[in-house]
């Protein structure tokens, strides 16, 4: 349930617009007129809420909902309750995101702190700064010399922008994030927090001690990438650290130098990849996931949460555990040490306590 402090509803959507918005249909025939004022889970949903139903495990949450719109599969139209309108989509949950972005848009990325368009008193910028028309710079935001913002972004409060820096258009870039050495593309959301462009963890070992090895590459976000809080990024030893177009990373993500990642990625939280790793387009990288450097893994390959990678991944594949290997080959050796361990125990107690 959404809070109309936080996220003011622009409007209500009718019920025709809601079927457009989403590209489901009626389930019945039936003309009945409605109007949505916010979306809800099926268990706390009220007569102005939209609601979905898309997973079995929660049909006694459909059978109980009290919501006044429900999108839901041909399979389970005749499950919702009478006095509520039932809407069929092959694809719920993506039907019902559709109608929520319309009428949440400001919950979609970080939004301007001072509640106001246009560069705020306390903003910090450059005079060699170029920003074009329609930026919005909050207070105690820093730019700095020869950075360059397209129209539509925003920049929140306490973010730093660092020298030469270049933002895209109608990009978010979150309270406290900092941005150095980085070049960022058009649509890119960056969350509260976020480090970009800082210099990788490289030393050379010597009889003196390490010797840190200059970083002077650069990070580049291509278009409608979004960088989660508190993730950091660093930027190339000797080439770019690159996160391909359309890719979302979580938060607390740890990203090294060198680290090439393809087109529309997802990488879940607390997850770290070491340096001059690639990652083709579509990997999945549960949370947790570890990478060790110049290993590559194939486009739509998926690691499961909390395994470790240490080998070139095949694209389409689904690796998982400690060192990850195929599913299935992952599987049967958990299934044998438990066959293992369970007949260990089993002699252990027909022998008597030792």
């Amino acid at each position: 349930m959404s809070d109309p402090r936080f996220f003011p509803l622009p409007r209500p959507l009718a019920l025709e617009e809601v079927i457009s918005l989403s590209g489901a249909r009626r389930a019945t025939e039936e003309a009945v007129s409605r109007e949505i004022r916010g979306v809800s889970t099926l268990a706390d949903a009220g007569a102005d809420d939209l609601a979905f139903f898309d997973s079995a495990r929660y049909l006694g949450d459909l059978k109980a909902t009290r919501a006044g719109v429900c999108i839901t599969t041909e399979k389970f139209a005749g499950a919702v309750p009478e006095g509520v309108v039932a809407l069929v989509s092959p694809r719920p949950g993506n039907a019902f995101v559709a109608v929520s972005r319309t009428l949440f848009p400001t919950a979609l990325r970080p939004q301007p702190i001072f509640d106001q368009d246009g560069i705020a008193p306390g903003a910090i910028i450059h005079p060699s700064a170029r920003l074009e028309d329609g930026v919005t710079i909050d207070p105690g935001a820093v730019i700095g010399p020869h950075v360059e913002i397209g129209s539509g972004t925003v920049v929140c409060a306490g973010a730093v922008i660092g020298p030469h820096v270049r933002i895209g258009r109608d990009c978010a870039i979150g309270p406290g994030a900092s941005l150095i050495h980085t070049l960022v593309g058009n649509r890119v959301i960056v969350h509260p927090g976020a480090r970009l462009g800082q210099d990788g963890f490289g030393y050379q070992p010597s009889p003196r001690g390490h010797l840190k090895v200059p970083q002077i590459g650069r990070v580049v976000l291509q278009d409608e990438v979004e960088i989660g809080a508190n993730s950091t990024i660093d930027r190339g030893a000797l080439r770019d650290t690159v996160i391909g177009e359309g890719t979302k990373i979580d938060n607390l993500v740890q990203i090294a130098h060198n680290v090439v990642i393809g087109r529309h990625c997802i990488i879940v939280s607390q997850t770290g990849i070491s340096g001059s790793t690639t990652l083709g387009d579509f990997v999945m990288l549960g949370g947790q996931v570890g990478v060790i450097g110049h290993v590559t893994i194939g486009d739509a390959a998926q690691i499961a949460a909390s395994s470790n990678v240490k080998d070139d991944v095949p694209p389409g594949v689904r690796w998982g555990g400690s060192p990850a290997k195929p599913v299935r080959e992952w599987f049967r050796e958990i299934n044998t040490l438990k066959r293992l361990a369970e007949a260990g125990a089993h002699r252990s107690g027909e022998g008597g306590n030792l």
